[in-house]
């Protein structure tokens, strides 16, 4: 195999050599890219990376996509781990393989960069040696970018090999998301154009529709495809004095995310256009507005609720995303440990009665009622839901829309629904008097009622019902059990690392199992996790079964309290002391749950 430069053949044992001093005019036709790709899995397969029986595989992925390097159809296809093919391919061209995770880019080589070259070819400078520049690659085929680079620079270039992940992520982080886009929004319009649309923002004709969604189209994808890989279940898009910040909620907390500082620029047209996408009325800015967007990234079905409220510089956007496709409502998969889940499972196995599950928005509500759902659904049975938004659409399961705009509302939707012989229903929410008690009724009736409250745990839902007005004999008859729950980060199975922690960071509460010394586990940081140590939530549990004792107590209002001790001494185990027990398996920290459990120090036992 040659590569041909300057009409002159090079054999495969110089070209890593080649490549690593000279990046000019260099041509490699696509039989040396094959050819030094199937050299790749050999060396692979040398290695034990790859089996033998995989290469016939491999050759029939490359059939399918034969435009598509090796490396990156080894990886895509889970042939074999991403750092595994670089040190492979590190090898066959005999470039230094660089960990970018914790690499801190010299920021005098950032100043003069072509945004367009770094974004376009997701290639990252890294630091200057003696007139070199030193660039980071996932791809060192793409020859053409480092002698663009060169050309753009005047400097001599000279690669080293990364993670095309990392690269991004570097990239993203120095030049922000969307970077190359807005530097072209710029250069195209200029400052004139910039002022003519932010001039347009009353203006409602088709024409500035048009303007508006043609020119921020593509910068409004990557901030919502960027979230959607970095698994964020909200975006926040906030208008401040001279800027606008844009932060990603990812596993339960906001992450500032990079952005060009240019884009406060096109701050109306940014908004003008999810306005467009969610349906909303353009023109309106003094008014809150509620929307939906439906898109599909990377074949994967994302619905956008979307919420504008207008602020003092300007509207504020939150999105939250729902990724069908990664949610997976499987009642064992929880995170309840065994007593937890064997009772809860008793629970909704009951022909009638009301269960709760209460908690902060953003708890997991939802997600435990439809896993209860499909737990106990099937061909005999007849489940309707009555839901503001219907979020997640499921089989076997009739769900309603609540319309409070004409009338349809949770109370009345139930009453509805009552007459089409239901055996379970799940109502969104307890909102008002209204609903519980209707929902009341429908337990007394004879049906299985799932529904949501907002109180910090199970005992208070109790009271919290009577203090809407609901008469107290009939809240102590009706309810079977309260789930009380929270989300907790999960630590990073990548760089999970056992450790013994000092004697103040374990709280008093926490009691601490007697013999040898308490080892624990934590993350120490990675590139999977963002270096946070954590990638992932699980669920902490508050199961309440009313007992006798509990129903006389509702009966007498006695306060939440009380209640609270009396199921203490039944077996109730709390939030603080699930958590506990999932950090000391290994799958939580005690930062995590001291963070979600801070209103909940009760003595442990």
């Amino acid at each position: 195999m040659a590569a041909t430069t300057f009409g002159l053949p090079f054999p495969q044992a110089q070209l890593g050599r080649y490549l690593n001093r000279k990046f000019g005019f260099n041509l490699l036709t696509a039989q040396d890219s094959h050819e030094i790709g199937m050299q790749l899995a050999q060396r692979l397969l040398r290695r034990g990376v790859l089996k033998p029986d995989d290469l016939a595989r491999i050759e029939e992925a490359r059939a399918q996509a034969p435009n598509k390097p090796l490396h990156e159809l080894l990886v895509e296809r889970n042939f074999a781990r991403e750092e595994d093919v670089l040190a492979g391919l590190a090898e066959e061209f005999g470039l230094e393989l660089v960990d970018l995770s914790d690499y801190k880019v010299e920021p005098d080589v950032l100043t003069a960069m072509p945004l367009k070259i770094v974004h376009r070819r997701t290639i990252m400078p890294l630091r200057r040696e003696n007139g070199v520049l030193i660039v980071a690659t996932g791809d060192p085929f793409d020859v053409y970018a480092l002698d663009e680079l060169a050309m753009f620079t005047g400097l001599q270039v000279q690669p080293v090999l990364a993670s095309p992940r990392e690269i991004s992520r570097l990239i993203k982080a120095h030049f922000g998301v969307g970077g190359a886009t807005v530097d072209s929004l710029i250069a195209e319009r200029g400052e004139e154009q910039v002022e003519l649309l932010e001039g347009l923002e009353a203006d409602d004709s088709e024409a500035a529709k048009m303007a508006q969604e043609a020119s921020v189209v593509k910068l409004v994808n990557e901030i919502l495809i960027e979230a959607a890989n970095e698994r964020a279940s909200d975006i926040h898009i906030e208008p401040e004095e001279g800027s606008l910040r844009i932060r990603y909620r990812i596993d339960g907390l906001l992450q500032n995310q990079p952005m060009p500082e240019a884009i406060q620029r096109f701050q109306a047209a940014i908004i003008s256009r999810l306005k467009i996408m969610a349906r909303l009325n353009i023109a309106e800015k003094r008014l809150p507005q509620d929307g939906r967007i439906k898109m599909r990234v990377q074949n994967r079905e994302i619905d956008v609720r979307v919420s504008i409220i207008p602020m003092v510089h300007g509207e504020g956007i939150c999105m939250r995303l729902l990724d069908k496709t990664r949610m997976k409502f499987d009642l064992s998969n929880m995170g309840m440990l065994p007593d937890t889940y064997n009772t809860f499972r008793q629970l909704i196995d009951r022909p009638h009665g009301i269960i709760l599950v209460t908690g902060p928005t953003g708890s997991g509500k939802s997600t435990t009622l439809y896993s209860a759902l499909n737990e106990i659904k099937d061909e005999t049975m007849k489940i309707i839901t009555v839901e503001d938004p219907v979020e997640y659409q499921q089989p076997g399961i009739s769900q309603i829309q609540v319309h409070s705009k004409i009338g349809l509302t949770f109370a009345s939707a139930l009453r509805s629904i009552l007459r089409h012989d239901p055996d379970v229903v799940l109502i969104g929410e307890m909102r008002d008097l209204e609903t519980a008690e209707a929902a009341i009724q429908a337990s007394l009736t004879g049906h299985l009622v799932f529904s949501t409250l907002h109180t910090n745990d199970a005992p208070s839902a109790f009271t919290r019902l009577i203090d809407m007005g609901v008469e107290p004999f009939l809240v102590g008859s009706t309810v079977e059990g309260v789930m009380a729950q929270r989300l907790v980060r999960t630590i990073c199975p990548d760089c999970k690392v056992q450790y013994t922690p000092e004697h103040h960071e374990v709280p008093t509460d926490f009691p601490v199992p007697p013999g040898e010394p308490l080892k624990l586990w934590k993350g120490a940081g990675c590139r999977a996790c963002r270096n946070t140590g954590y990638r992932g939530r699980t669920g902490i549990y508050e199961l309440m079964v009313t007992g006798d004792t509990i129903r006389d107590m509702c009966v007498q209002r006695t306060n939440a309290s009380v209640i609270r001790n009396q199921a203490l001494k039944e077996g109730m185990i709390t939030l603080r002391q699930d958590g506990w027990r999932k950090v000391l398996k290994g799958i939580t920290t005690i930062d995590e749950v001291a963070r979600t459990t801070a209103g909940d120090i009760v003595a442990l036992s």
